[in-house]
């Protein structure tokens, strides 16, 4: 089979959504955060994600934002896609993010849906125009339903994709269907924001992944990747069906609280969480070490 012809990739094929490590008394750990980021980029991303959801951005200060960024540019920046996460519910505090990443040298935005207050469509896309308006950085969107109570509909994505910067969409909505028409019909450069959708979202039009469990099994994301953009197609869904169980496992509770006892238990930096999530019981661990024994991970 020929290889697969693909859309632009702005921020890189295979990003991981980074969690933030901190010390044993709850601090920022910035020695963390760039050992972390230098063994996911070592291990074949080619992105990273900082303050997004998986890096418990409701729980870090805008200061301790910056110097995340700062932190992560400084160890991996010349060979990896730093893209800041700057999304909240409230446009304006927002926007400050925004210019704050920027001045921090982010290579990239990536905007949430505003969660909890609901806007409408005109709401999101006034929003989403105003984080593009406001800075001279590429926009990743992020569209998680689950999360923020609020799809962004089609015909929004295709109003913003007109927008020079913003260029590409996290879809964490869980429907192809929607997703399909969207590709079609935007542009936009199309990440999975849904693990276990990889490879399906590829299919009809992805570029890349935006993963959680990017953390441990990054070699296999890539090499499902690749395999399914040579034309390996056969060898794309062996590679997808060995990773069902990590899919399943890294999710069977709050996806920060199991990417750190993943990460606990492989010795790599992580650290504590910040409330209200907390560490995962005994039995939680033991059954996370099932399931990424079950696909390969090596503990």
């Amino acid at each position: 089979m020929a290889p697969i012809s693909t859309p632009q990739t702005p921020f890189g094929r295979v990003l991981t959504a980074m969690v933030t490590p901190f010390t044993a008394d709850g601090a920022l750990d910035l020695d963390g955060a760039q050992r972390l980021a230098t063994h996911l980029v070592d291990a074949g991303n080619d992105g990273l994600i900082v303050n997004g959801t998986t890096g418990e951005s409701p729980t870090t200060t805008d200061a301790e934002k910056s110097q995340l960024v700062r932190a992560v540019l400084e160890a991996v920046g010349d060979r990896a896609h730093v893209v800041a996460g700057i999304g909240t519910n409230d446009t304006r505090h927002t926007l400050e993010l925004t210019r704050a990443a920027e001045r921090a040298g982010a290579h990239g935005l990536l905007a949430v849906t505003p969660y909890y207050n609901k806007p409408p469509q005109e709401g999101l896309y006034r929003h989403f125009s105003a984080i593009a308006d406001a800075t001279e950085l590429p926009v990743m969107l992020y569209d998680i339903p689950g999360r923020s109570g609020v799809p962004i509909d089609t015909e929004t994505l295709v109003r913003l994709a007109e927008h020079p910067r913003i260029v590409a969409n996290k879809d964490a909505k869980g429907d192809l269907g929607r997703a399909s028409w969207a590709i079609a019909r935007s542009g936009l450069a199309w990440y999975s924001g849904d693990d276990m959708l990889n490879l399906p979202l590829l299919s009809v039009g992805a570029c890349g992944f935006v993963s959680v469990v990017g953390h441990v099994v990054a070699p296999e994301l890539r090499a499902m990747l690749d395999a399914f953009l040579a034309g390996d197609v056969q060898k794309a869904t062996e590679i997808h069906q060995r990773l069902l169980p990590v899919f399943t496992g890294m999710f069977r509770t709050q996806g920060v609280m199991t990417t750190k006892a993943a990460l606990a238990l492989q010795g790599l930096p992580a650290g504590p969480l910040r409330l209200p999530l907390v560490g995962l019981t005994d039995e939680e661990t033991a059954q996370l070490k099932v399931d990424l024994a079950a696909g390969g991970v090596q503990l």
